[in-house]
């Protein structure tokens, strides 16, 4: 694998650059082929199955591409600190798939997960205090009813609060690039598909024991419309400890 040296400020941005590209491709190929399947192309055939009973405020999608794309340039930064510290030595990054073997690499890819959960669930509980949300996470709340789109629209203090924690993570648990590309990838996919505002799994799936230890668009639908109800961001388990799981949601099931 080839990699270039981050060794002037130059090389720095050009990497933040790459980075942002990257991150903000990503968002509108994942976020855009949703929308044009469920929204556009089949839009007769899901509007029926639409969470929300309003419809998208004026200008709302617009407004969410424009904070997405402030989410990349900050997610971009963070990518390129992580790249220079992971030259410098002081990440847990490790290149050489047989140091922790094959194994190794779906276990991380969990434990990844579950650290990301934890932080995300406790620091989006935090952000839904009344003096911290108009501030950071109002923003993403001004889409009462999410689409696809809303899935990197936040305020840039929110993307940075969001953006800190993989890079922290990966100073001391060991992961591939492999995994984290992986990661990156159902870290976009999931937060598309839960600001659908349609469900895609399968009833059976969702009712199932191993189903609902998953968020989808009809858990987080509750969460932009109750507000205090469903923080989680993959999995409902924090939710179900911690009594902050929506009545409706339960119901529904």
């Amino acid at each position: 694998m080839i990699f270039f040296e981050i060794n002037n400020p130059g090389l720095f941005f050009v990497c933040v650059l790459i980075f942002f590209a990257a991150v903000f491709l990503r968002y509108l190929v994942s976020a855009g082929i949703f929308y044009w399947y469920y929204y556009r192309l089949k839009s007769e055939k899901f509007s029926s199955k639409r969470l929300s009973k309003r419809g998208f405020r004026k200008g709302q999608l617009k407004k969410e591409i424009y904070w997405s794309m402030w989410s990349s340039v900050i997610f971009g930064f963070f990518g390129a600190i992580t790249y220079f510290l992971w030259q410098k030595g002081f990440t847990a990054i490790y290149l050489d798939l047989d140091k922790f073997g094959l194994w190794y690499l779906l276990v991380s890819f969990i434990l990844l997960s579950l650290l990301h959960e934890t932080y995300y669930y406790w620091v989006h509980r935090w952000m839904h205090n009344p003096k911290v949300f108009r501030k950071i996470h109002k923003v993403h709340h001004d889409s009462l009813v999410p689409s696809p789109w809303t899935a990197f629209s936040f305020h840039p203090w929110e993307s940075l609060v969001e953006a800190i924690v993989v890079p922290v993570i990966l100073l001391f648990l060991p992961v591939h690039p492999i995994v984290i590309g992986f990661y990156l990838i159902f870290m976009t996919l999931s937060s598309v598909i839960n600001h659908l505002d349609i469900e895609i799994y399968p009833k059976a799936f969702m009712k199932s024991r191993f189903g609902k230890m998953f968020i989808g668009a009809t858990h987080h639908h509750f969460h932009h419309a109750e507000f205090k109800t469903n923080f989680g961001l993959y999995f409902t388990f924090w939710d179900r400890w911690m009594n902050t799981e929506s009545r409706s949601k339960i119901s529904s099931e």
